[in-house]
């Protein structure tokens, strides 16, 4: 049998190459809109600070083109807060976020500001959203996000992909390991649990093989390949490997 996982298709860097040269093209919204069709789940964006990649217009046009639901990624800012009020899209994911990072380097830091992210996902959880914290594979921070009422949490697959990449095997499996455990502690505490971060056509399988994990969230990689095979066949042999780690 094969169990439900959902993919989650972040349509960021389709943006940054419009942003590259400016001007309108390629238009992200129609990515989305061509993922939706091919079967997307959902759709991630993160709409940054220094917005350079997705803008404010973006979000207005998801919003009313899509749909699947959103998934409106954002750093724990007011005017993000303001902004997802605004909208009450599906979900929201709260991301750590530093102008000079390349894209978002690790998970967020619950457990030093619990009460200020407990206050502040508050307000969002009321207007309609689910709450999801992405964050490290570490008991700290997801004991944190449970106790201030986070309902998803988004595991950071990074450091396990690049250390596939780089063949580094005992990294691998090391952080494997800890993506294991921790995908069972926080399914354990009632906390729904996603993941996503650098994840490749043959970094997948591990990932979706965990079988806590309800959602993973890719984009950089699906992107770069619709250049070369299209996006509707890049989405479906990643949905074919997900579906075949799956498989019991």
């Amino acid at each position: 049998m094969t169990q439900e996982l959902r993919l989650g298709v972040n349509i960021d860097h389709v943006a940054t190459v419009r942003n590259a040269r400016g001007g309108a093209v390629p238009d992200p919204v129609r990515a989305a809109i061509v993922a939706q069709e091919a079967g997307a789940d959902g759709i991630t964006a993160h709409l940054r600070e220094d917005r350079r990649h997705i803008g404010d217009a973006d979000i207005e046009a998801l919003m009313e083109a899509l749909t699947v639901p959103l998934n409106f990624e954002m750093a724990a800012t007011d005017e993000m807060q303001q902004i997802a009020l605004r909208h009450k899209p599906h979900a929201v994911c709260i991301v750590p976020e530093k102008r000079e990072e390349r894209t978002t380097e690790g998970g967020l830091e619950v457990a030093r500001e619990e009460n200020r992210l407990a206050h502040y996902i508050a307000p969002l959880r009321e207007a309609g959203s689910r709450v999801s914290i992405f964050i490290a594979a570490d008991p700290r921070q997801i004991d944190a996000a449970h106790r201030i009422g986070a309902e998803v949490i988004e595991l950071h697959t990074g450091a396990y992909c690049d250390a596939f990449a780089e063949g580094d095997l005992l990294t691998r499996d090391a952080e494997l390991a800890k993506l294991t455990d921790m995908a069972s502690y926080a399914h354990s505490l009632g906390l729904e649990v996603h993941a996503g971060h650098g994840l490749t056509f043959g970094c997948v399988g591990p990932i979706a093989a965990l079988p806590e994990v309800k959602e993973l969230n890719i984009g950089h990689f699906l992107i770069g390949e619709a250049i070369f095979r299209g996006l509707p066949d890049a989405m479906a042999e990643m949905r074919r490997l997900m579906d075949a780690a799956r498989t019991l």
